[in-house]
């Protein structure tokens, strides 16, 4: 059954630097398997998915979470000047969405991102370059927020799936408050 996978260890291993009850973008969010989990730790979410079987699907486990069907790659961007708690996006990659999606981070907000990198295409799917991160790529794109973790490489795949090639981030768009000096280095703790 879709949705019924577990979500992926990065996001759960991360999901500590978001804003307790802070409201999470799930960017391709699928069947939601990230969006029952952020659900059951009392956030509020907003999911976005071109498959309205999908949306539907977990909108209706998840009360009161704001589900839109929107076309990310080929329509405008349905959450146009708001900003979120969390972004979080796995196993999806939309070059010309990226610079969007860092503008979706509100002051303090954390971006939990995983997907494939170049050298998937030797052990399998996704293949096409367009859907492969290059060396150290999501490091380049979130030069201006504060990266907290970051990984890039090859990872067996647990019983039944494939080996695979991933780039993984977790990254904070630091908040600029004053006195913030003061009081020393921001502390993102590390599990």
């Amino acid at each position: 059954m879709h949705g019924g996978e577990a979500p992926s260890a990065w996001v759960q291993r991360w999901a500590h630097l978001v804003r307790p009850q802070g409201r999470v973008l799930d960017v391709a969010c699928g069947h939601g398997r990230h969006a029952r989990w952020f659900h059951k730790r009392n956030h509020l979410l907003t999911l976005v998915d071109i498959s309205p079987a999908a949306i539907e699907s977990i909108a209706t486990e998840a009360p009161g979470c704001e589900a839109v069907v929107a076309d990310i790659e080929n329509g405008p961007w349905p959450f146009a000047g708001r900003q979120f708690d969390a972004v979080v996006v796995t196993n999806y990659l939309w070059r010309p969405l990226l610079s969007t999606l860092l503008a979706s981070l509100a002051p303090g907000g954390v971006l939990i991102y995983e997907t494939f990198a170049q050298g998937n295409e030797t052990v399998g799917k996704p293949s096409r370059p367009d859907f492969l991160l290059r060396p150290g790529e999501l490091l380049e794109v979130c030069r201006a927020l504060r990266v907290v973790a970051f990984e890039d490489g090859y990872q067996e795949g647990p019983a039944g799936q494939s080996p695979r090639f991933i780039q993984r981030i977790a990254a904070v768009r630091e908040t600029t408050a004053q006195g913030e000096a003061s009081h020393g280095p921001p502390r993102y703790p590390l599990p």
